[in-house]
């Protein structure tokens, strides 16, 4: 199977937009402000964007609110003209109706397919009833999400609601490491898992595994 290199498409699609006269409008699904630091860099001059913060899947409701108020600082501390656009928050009758038979699957297993799919489906059914020309996610930034299920999620969707996928896997040419140094310069929040009560319970366990494994060395 040949390994599609999405950085590259997404170059693709860049360079015809750039000769256009005007900005065409992107729809950019956002999980937090850290995660979207680089990818509104490298998108900022070819769109006219808009936030869209969809993520049923942040089943505490006080994480919620925190990433959503720190996504909406960042933005007001870079001076952008950017919107930020709350989606609907239902945990119970999105998120949880959506992984069902699924809670077991570790970190990046199916569980976490059937969720990029649910927040990216919302994010291209929003683009496309609100007259948006592109949609796409800050998901592939990070190094633990694989890039050609948001890819192919993706271009799914864009057939489906007639409305164009901007491809790409964020992470590459260096731009998670300097998403990590532009959060040190605002002080944002960097949470130390996804979202779900699943991915939180699994990083409390890793680093209660750590802790248990540092005693031990130093008994």
């Amino acid at each position: 199977m040949v390994k599609i290199n999405y950085d590259l498409k997404m170059m693709e699609q860049l360079k015809k937009i750039e000769i256009l006269e005007n900005k065409p409008k992107l729809l950019l699904h956002t999980c937090c402000a850290p995660c979207s630091t680089m990818v509104i860099e490298t998108l900022k001059n070819y769109f006219d964007i808009s936030i869209f913060f969809y993520n049923p899947n942040i089943t505490e409701k006080d994480e919620y609110i925190l990433r959503l108020e720190e996504m909406k600082k960042y933005v007001s501390d870079i001076g952008e003209d950017i919107k930020v656009i709350e989606g609907r928050y239902n945990v119970v009758e999105d998120f949880f109706a959506k992984v069902k038979g699924f809670e077991n699957c570790k970190e990046g297993g199916e569980r976490c397919y059937k969720c990029y799919s649910l927040r990216m489906e919302e994010t291209a059914k929003f683009a496309f009833e609100n007259n948006f020309d592109y949609f796409t996610t800050v998901l592939s930034i990070s190094p633990l999400k694989k890039a050609n299920w948001i890819n192919e999620i993706g271009e799914d969707l864009g057939k489906k609601y007639s409305i164009n996928f901007l491809y790409g896997d964020f992470k590459k040419k260096g731009r998670y490491q300097e998403g990590i140094k532009i959060s040190h310069k605002y002080n944002l929040y960097r949470q130390d898992y996804c979202g779900c009560i699943f991915s939180k319970i699994e990083a409390e366990n890793y680093r209660k595994s750590k802790l248990e494994e540092k005693n031990k060395e130093n008994e």
